[in-house]
């Protein structure tokens, strides 16, 4: 038997940006291995996740959206986090864009 498949029109495309976006987080290093990450920017950035790539281990109390001025805790646990960890934190500004940004210890 033959099955029709309707499928969803994909969403649009962003639209693209005429200058470079700047990365809107502050690291708050002053209590290591303990950082916060302030949303320094103007808007409310969504789908914020923080992980970690390396040998370290992280604890996170990341919220899925932070508004400017508020932050996200993260904990990093390891022998020596500096030499071979870095943090990823990903998040989503209003207009759908995906970022990534990569942040060594």
């Amino acid at each position: 038997m033959n099955r029709l498949r309707i499928l969803r029109s994909p969403s649009l495309a962003p639209r693209p940006r005429r200058f470079a976006y700047r990365v809107p987080w502050r690291v708050d290093r002053t209590t290591a291995p303990h950082f916060r990450l302030v949303n320094e920017g103007r808007e409310t950035l969504t789908g914020v996740t923080v992980s970690v790539a390396g040998s370290s281990r992280l604890r996170v109390s990341a919220p899925t959206s932070v508004a400017p001025g508020e932050a996200v805790r993260a904990s990093v646990h390891g022998s020596d986090p500096a030499r071979d960890t870095v943090l990823v934190v990903r998040w989503f500004p209003p207009d759908g864009r995906e970022y990534l940004w990569q942040l060594s210890l």
